[in-house]
């Protein structure tokens, strides 16, 4: 790393202090009900989904109308720092790293609704869960994240029952990689990119470039092809981490083809077939030695044709405030949305923020006057101790928070990425108390220029 511009590891923890902005004191609004039901059946705040929008907005709506006020639903037990997942795929990380109980993430006092959510009725301003129980709400937070459908490839998730085949994107998969890409001798590694939407777009190609690096530590690379077979017709959705992508794809001999979605995996055979997009009905046959699979992914089953929901099944919110479009009293946030950025933690943090405002001016009759840019993040790791941090908006321009060049890979990104993230992950967005790093920027921008 160059000395001009380089930020510090110690540089780095000091800025992540101001990251966290003062504890909001518990608002006092005093808001009030018309027919308010039974305590196990209404909430003034109900959240659908215990991942990370979820449990950073339960956070910030306990402080604003109190623990008994708001409501969770959320099935799993457990909940997992899914960026982490890269790291495990290369074996980097431990899976454990990853996951708490859902319990010990859950705010304070905060009702959790160990349940799924079957139906939303927002003309009622009530959902159903499983067992036909009715819940009713003043306020929805919708936050149920995007589902990922293995079963759309034919051939899996069967698949994955023989070796040499894994998926960083699920937590029953993920350890997979790391032993198909240990147990790798020579051949093709493929790296796939689905034709869908998916969540956090960089780490399809992510795990190939750690492969790149633990190959060649094993001395094993000149006996590999390693291609990264996307659906998609660029790298990288913003040029300039794109630029700096294909001069890594070309430092280190990797092969792209572009247009190509994976369509079957035969993995007895060890064979994957790809479309070609450009070419509909034309196939191709790819021989792997290791394969790591995106799978296509969706919004969650019971947002399609759902009343809050767009054409797509997204939840159908205003860009800029997170309100819905329709119903004034609900609100969306992270990957279940249809908000056109890319669908990150990062994202989520930011949105978090924005919504937090927005929820308190509703709350008081007024109007939201806070502005979400579209920010969000995208850690692309390149090798086990470099990371270019991609960072842009809506217009996928860079909305960068440190005064570098962050297109060039760097080491401290990389430790800011693999650990100081789930830290403050874990104590601040969790909690509340983080809404991106926006704070961080102006203060680079504006003092250290």
């Amino acid at each position: 790393m160059s000395a001009v511009g380089a930020v510090s590891c110690s540089s780095l923890r000091s800025c992540v202090g101001l990251l966290k902005p003062g504890v909001q004191k518990m608002s006092s609004l005093g808001l009030h009900t018309a027919a308010r039901c039974a305590a196990k059946d209404y909430y003034e705040v109900l959240v659908l989904g215990g991942g990370a929008g979820g449990i950073a907005m339960s956070a910030r709506m306990k402080r604003r109308v109190g623990a008994g006020n708001v409501a969770v639903v959320e099935p799993s037990k457990t909940h997992y720092y899914q960026p982490l997942w890269t790291l495990v795929g290369g074996g980097a990380k431990q899976l454990a790293a990853s996951a708490r109980p859902m319990e010990s993430v859950m705010p304070n006092g905060v009702e959790w609704i160990k349940s799924q959510v079957t139906a939303l009725d927002p003309d009622k301003n009530c959902v159903w869960l499983e067992n036909d129980t009715k819940v009713s709400y003043k306020y929805l937070i919708i936050a149920l994240g995007i589902t990922l459908h293995y079963e759309k490839i034919k051939g899996l998730p069967e698949g994955f029952n023989y070796p040499k085949i894994g998926s960083n994107y699920s937590a029953q998969t993920v350890e997979k990689t790391w032993r198909a890409l240990q147990d790798f001798k020579e051949g093709n590694a493929i790296f796939t990119f689905p034709n869908t939407p998916v969540k956090c777009a960089g780490a399809p190609q992510k795990i190939m470039y750690l492969s790149d690096a633990y190959l060649r530590k094993t001395g094993k690379r000149s006996k590999a092809n390693i291609m990264f077979n996307t659906s998609l017709g660029v790298i990288f959705g913003v040029k300039k981490y794109a630029d700096a992508l294909l001069e890594v794809v070309k430092d280190r001999n990797l092969a792209v083809n572009y247009k190509r979605n994976l369509i079957e995996v035969r993995a007895d055979k060890q064979e994957a077939v790809f479309e070609n997009l450009d070419k509909p009905g034309e196939t191709e046959v790819h021989q792997y030695e290791m394969l790591h699979v995106t799978p296509p992914m969706g919004p969650p089953a019971v947002l399609i044709n759902s009343p809050v929901s767009d054409e797509s099944g997204w939840v159908d919110v205003d860009k800029e405030t997170l309100q819905h479009k329709k119903y004034p009293n609900v609100f969306g946030i992270g990957d279940c949305t249809n908000l056109p950025t890319s669908k990150t933690a990062a994202a989520v943090a930011a949105q978090s923020g924005v919504l937090d405002k927005t929820i308190s001016l509703v709350m008081k009759n007024e109007l939201p006057v806070k502005k979400y840019d579209g920010y969000t993040s995208c850690p692309l790791v390149t090798d086990y101790n470099k990371v270019i941090l991609a960072e842009f908006d809506y217009d996928a321009q860079p909305l960068e928070t440190f005064p570098i060049d962050q297109s060039k890979e760097r080491a401290t990104m990389y430790h800011m990425k693999a650990d100081m993230m789930p830290l403050l992950y874990w104590n601040a967005l969790l909690k509340g108390y983080w809404g991106g790093p926006a704070p961080v920027r102006k203060l680079m921008h504006l003092g250290l220029k």
